[in-house]
């Protein structure tokens, strides 16, 4: 077999012998011929010239070489730079297409680079429901705090932005209110204790008959009724902001004060007062808010065609403008039940950590949900320019070609945006770079 190999090898090697020696013969016969032709040429023309301007061939016949040989290969030069010229290779400038469509657009290599290619196709897609909102306290660790009697504001001694702890004196109250409730319990508490004593006498007077059985249940039931009236001062008392301990020093020693303090109910910061010393103030007034900052609400309104997307737990985050629009992320903590019939919008709340303080109540926020993911026809959001209020892709029809097309599309998704109408799965269109395509359009449509 090898042997059969190298006798191939072999008489090929002859044969590329043969075929190279007999076309380098014709090529030196056809340029020896083509160099005949060209004297016979020259000489025709040396001829006719001497003839018809003998002074300018005497000229000539004197010049040096050098200059006779250039003018033999004169015409070959200049058939080289006709045929050089043909193929454009002094056209410095890019050959650009002849496009009459105003919305094709022919791309050069310096766009190629600005550029991505891709396929339109079905994907999971979830939507991102973009909705305003703002920052509030949360209600679980709010308390508004207010006046137990009616009365007169005689000290302060709390200011907004200063931590209380639970139990603290905010202000204190002069009530003629709370005075004459203390008269009632000390009056209450003398009625009750000659109650029970003309009880336990008619108890005694009954064992030796000296008074019927009614009248011990007389002094029994009158007993009854003033220890009850008795337990009534006494949670008066525990309303109008006493503690026990206060009530039974009251009870014990008979002196009333007329000052009534106004207690943080919960630890936090004092984050509002309404209060003014000297002012009267009523049990319905709201004098403190005490609110614990560590832990706060978004809340935002969503509109109710968009609310059958939302349910509780699902991921969202929160962009706030006034904080170099930080984004924190977190999931939705409540959806209401309910529809508010005035905006027809629903509420949804996030709850936010606030270690840092950074986050204050009252800052507005726009708040992003990520509905379920659902199987659509997608385009990126680079692949969208916006002309005449429409959206539009490029398609792409061949190499260098792309035409602009109007689509419709839904709202953003995590850098997608669903096909509505406009195109088909599997079309190649401009997946990056649509702004530089459209620009170039326009350059080319205006002539530039």
């Amino acid at each position: 077999m090898k042997q059969e190999i190298a006798a191939l090898i072999t008489k090929l090697k002859v044969w590329n012998s043969y075929i190279v020696g007999k076309v380098k013969l014709y090529t030196r016969e056809w340029l020896g011929q083509v160099v005949q032709v060209q004297n016979d040429w020259y000489q025709m023309a040396h001829e006719w010239m001497v003839t018809h301007a003998p002074a300018v061939t005497g000229r000539y016949d004197q010049s040096p070489y050098w200059l006779k040989r250039s003018l033999f290969y004169l015409p070959w030069l200049c058939a080289f730079l006709i045929v050089l010229n043909y193929f454009n290779v002094f056209d410095r400038r890019p050959v650009i297409k002849s496009v009459q469509d105003p919305n094709v657009v022919v791309v050069n290599q310096d766009l190629r680079k600005m550029m991505t290619d891709g396929k339109v196709q079905v994907a999971p897609f979830i939507e991102e429901i973009r909705a305003s909102g703002r920052i509030d306290f949360n209600e679980l660790y709010l308390s508004r705090i207010g006046a137990n009697v009616t009365g007169r504001v005689s000290e302060i001694l709390a200011v907004p932005g200063q931590l209380v702890k639970q139990g603290d004196v905010l202000a204190k109250i002069t009530s003629t209110e709370l005075t004459q409730s203390q008269l009632a319990y000390l009056k209450a508490k003398s009625a009750s204790q000659l109650a029970d004593q003309a009880a336990n006498r008619a108890k005694i007077l009954y064992k030796e008959d000296v008074i019927a059985l009614a009248e011990l249940q007389k002094r029994e039931a009158e007993s009854s009724s003033a220890r009850a009236e008795f337990r009534a001062a006494n949670d008066q008392l525990r309303v109008q902001g006493m503690n026990q301990a206060s009530i039974d020093r009251l009870a014990k020693t008979g002196v009333i004060e007329s000052i009534n303090n106004v207690i943080a109910t919960i630890p936090g910061e004092i984050v509002e007062r309404k209060i003014n010393k000297g002012q009267v103030v009523q049990p319905a007034d709201a004098l403190f808010t005490v609110a614990d900052l560590s832990t706060l609400w978004a809340i935002s309104e969503v509109p109710e065609s968009n609310s059958y997307l939302i349910r509780k737990g699902q991921k969202a985050s929160l962009i706030i403008p006034s904080l170099r629009n930080q984004e924190i992320e977190g999931t939705v903590a409540h959806v209401d039940s309910i529809v508010n019939p005035q905006t027809r919008t629903v509420v949804v709340r996030m709850e936010l950590a606030n270690k840092d303080s950074q986050i204050k109540p009252g800052m507005l926020a726009t708040m992003l949900i990520e509905s379920q993911s659902i199987e659509k026809l997608v385009v990126p959001v680079g692949a969208v320019v916006r002309e005449d209020n429409h959206d539009h892709v490029f398609i792409r029809l061949d190499d260098d070609l792309y035409r602009m097309v109007p689509v419709k599309l839904g709202p953003e998704g995590r850098g997608y945006r669903p096909v509505i109408s406009g195109l088909k799965d599997g079309q190649e269109i401009a997946t990056e770079g649509a702004y530089h395509l459209n620009t170039e359009r326009k350059r080319q449509l205006s002539g530039g």
